[in-house]
């Protein structure tokens, strides 16, 4: 009995130290849980020689500034690796080729800068869920990210965070060799719009999360987007969106439209007025926006063609103004003439209508009179026929 105590204390003696002596410095290594632990050890590099019957490796808060072809090599059981806080700023190509069997990667909370096209490439795609929230370095870092997505053939891959990495827009077809993506995280993000053609290629999306981000509405565009995306949850709240006519549509959109939105999440953040007001069921009015009448047609083409005739009119006076203007001085002694002229005439008329009726005038001193009469109509009539004469004025000019 006592022998095989004695046996028994070695045998736990010499695996308990075959355990330490396989687990790399500055680890902890559970064989029971088949994990591996190397939190906040300070350490430069991946660790080495991690123990074979490892399927879980948590290496969080060192120092670890790049990822090697070979930093995994012989572990075929791993099948998660949380690598965060871990201020990575790049990864080499075929970085996680060696985990055929990798189905959960954690990259959160490093500094992503520099990433290989084919970084995430593993034979057989196995990777399922890919975590890369505040991990991205800047825009730079987002174009290989997209890049990576293309060329790793993540066939496999179902969820998928950016949460958390200041992005300002996405790539169309940014996500088109997902194929089988279920879950898409953009929350906490500098989102403003959505391109045409961002999610094409995601049949299979079940959960888009856009909370937390810049919008202020959503355009014709991003409404047509979202809504190819068919009966999924989407997230839309704490958004800081802006109330006003512009939004009209997104409101129709929110109304009508037969996706899973967290509508109670959805509110306005301005004008003042309606601050914390739930955009679902905001009529037209509360917005400043007077809807169209019925069988109204508002031409923009047609109102913009009367303002510039307006424009081309204004301009025809204001030059013939000048042209008036100018000539002032012409026109003010022509006027003058034509006034004397048309004066003298009305005399001449009505000193020939007084001697028509007086009898006691003689045949002789009515010729005598016309005579003087006719010098003075003829005189005037150089001027042209401004005003309509009679004919008895012309036979008193030609002599008859």
């Amino acid at each position: 009995m006592c022998i095989f105590v004695a046996f028994t204390f070695l045998g736990i003696l010499f695996c308990g130290r075959g355990q330490s002596l396989e687990c790399p410095f500055g680890c902890e290594c559970f064989a029971i849980t088949r994990s591996v632990k190397c939190v906040s050890a300070d350490l430069p590099t991946l660790p080495q020689s991690i123990p074979g019957y490892a399927r879980t490796i948590i290496v969080t808060g060192n120092n670890i500034q790049r990822i090697e072809a070979d930093s995994f090599t012989q572990l075929d059981n791993v099948t998660n690796i949380i690598l965060s806080n871990n201020r990575i700023s790049e990864m080499a190509s075929h970085s996680f080729s060696a985990l055929i069997n990798l189905r959960f990667l954690d990259l959160s909370g490093n500094q992503l800068a520099l990433i290989h096209p084919q970084a995430l490439s593993i034979p057989g795609s196995p990777l399922q869920e890919l975590n890369l929230s505040c991990a991205v370095f800047n825009f730079s870092a987002l174009t290989d990210l997209t890049t990576a997505l293309r060329w790793g053939g993540l066939r496999g891959l179902l969820r998928l965070d950016l949460s958390g990495n200041n992005l300002a827009l996405l790539p169309p077809g940014m996500f088109s060799h997902l194929p089988n993506l279920q879950q898409l995280f953009l929350r906490n993000n500098s989102l403003v719009m959505v391109y045409s053609g961002t999610f094409s290629g995601t049949n299979n999306l079940e959960l888009l999360d856009l909370s937390n981000n810049a919008f202020r509405t959503f355009d014709a565009d991003t409404l047509q987007e979202l809504g190819k995306l068919g009966n999924i949850r989407i997230l839309l709240g704490e958004n800081p969106y802006t109330c006003s006519c512009e939004i009209r549509a997104f409101v129709i959109w929110l109304n009508e439209s037969k996706a899973d939105v967290d509508v109670e999440s959805v509110r306005c953040t301005s004008p003042k007025k309606l601050t914390d007001a739930q955009l679902r069921g905001l009529g037209e009015d509360a917005i400043g926006c007077v809807a169209p009448v019925q069988g109204e047609v508002t031409d923009l083409t047609l109102q913009t063609s009367y303002v510039f005739l307006g424009l081309v009119l204004g301009f025809v006076g204001m030059v013939f103004l000048f042209v008036l203007y100018l000539n002032r001085k012409g026109m003010k002694k022509w006027i003058i003439e034509m006034r004397d002229a048309c004066r003298d005439v009305l005399a001449g008329y009505h000193y020939r209508y007084e001697i028509d009726t007086d009898p006691r005038r003689t045949s002789g001193s009515i010729s005598s009179d016309v005579c003087v009469i006719r010098k003075s109509l003829c005189r005037y009539m150089a001027y042209g026929p401004i005003i309509p004469m009679g004919i008895d004025i012309l036979l008193i000019c030609s002599g008859q």
